[in-house]
């Protein structure tokens, strides 16, 4: 199983541009789940259960990758950011077999899942969101993840997912960022302006949501009163390990 720990370090605002490991490890995780369709086609055996995964949400800024790269180590899980699922989801694409492999494994799973988010108003997913979620399962199938971004707690069954919500208030980003690029705190926040307009229109497209309310959540950790990500992930593995009873090593 390979451990995807960014070989840069992760800057908040620079999505667009694509870090070099993230369509490696896209592709690596695209061959695992290949290989196991294989193994579960030859067997023809049921669905398997999730296993049990982490899903973080985050306001873009507060530092979410760092507290999940250290969730990581500790519990020995595969990180999947907002880079390798765009590239699953797109670049890097399962192919047509394992779609409709995925389909029969999980019947019904995308309508079930606009129906849940949409209601009455449920439609046929475009293409991206479509193979969004077939790349987030794809990868939890793989085996327990720590997802971050891209709304994978609403994808997700809610039972096998610990969520957790990062916050912190726009001054704590402001800085945050101007201080990982070096640029002045008003170029900092026209840069996360833009972010946020573009994730609440994600948001919105994909899922219908215009915010991410406490309730949907687990956990929800403040970053302006509980700064160090170190104590975060911490708080975020004993969680993970309690809720599933998984025995700390």
């Amino acid at each position: 199983m390979i451990m995807f720990t960014p070989s840069t370090p992760y800057v908040p605002g620079t999505y667009a541009k694509k870090r070099p490991e993230a369509g490696r490890v896209a592709a690596q995780y695209v061959q695992e789940w290949e290989a196991r369709r294989q193994r579960l086609s030859q067997k023809k055996t049921a669905a398997p259960e999730i296993p049990p995964c982490i899903c973080f949400s985050r306001k873009v800024g507060v530092g979410a990758l760092e507290v999940a790269d250290i969730v990581s180590r500790k519990l020995h899980m595969r990180v999947a950011d907002r880079e390798i699922l765009e590239h699953m989801s797109g670049e890097t694409r399962l192919d047509k077999e394992t779609v409709k492999f995925y389909d029969e494994l999980y019947p019904g799973k995308t309508v079930e899942l606009s129906a849940l988010l949409f209601g009455k108003k449920s439609f046929q997913m475009d293409d991206y969101l479509r193979n969004l979620v077939n790349a987030v399962y794809s990868i939890a199938a793989i085996g327990s993840t720590i997802f971050v971004g891209r709304g994978t707690h609403l994808i997700l069954p809610r039972d096998r997912v610990l969520a957790v919500r990062l916050i912190c208030s726009d001054g704590f980003r402001t800085e945050r960022l101007a201080s990982l690029l070096k640029i002045g705190a008003e170029e900092a926040g026209r840069t996360l302006a833009k972010i946020d307009r573009e994730q609440k229109a994600f948001f919105k497209k994909a899922f219908g949501k215009k915010d991410a309310p406490a309730s949907e959540f687990d956990l929800v950790v403040n970053f302006d009163h509980l700064a160090d990500p170190r104590l975060a992930a911490d708080i975020v593995g004993r969680c993970f390990r309690k809720k599933f009873s998984i025995a700390a090593e």
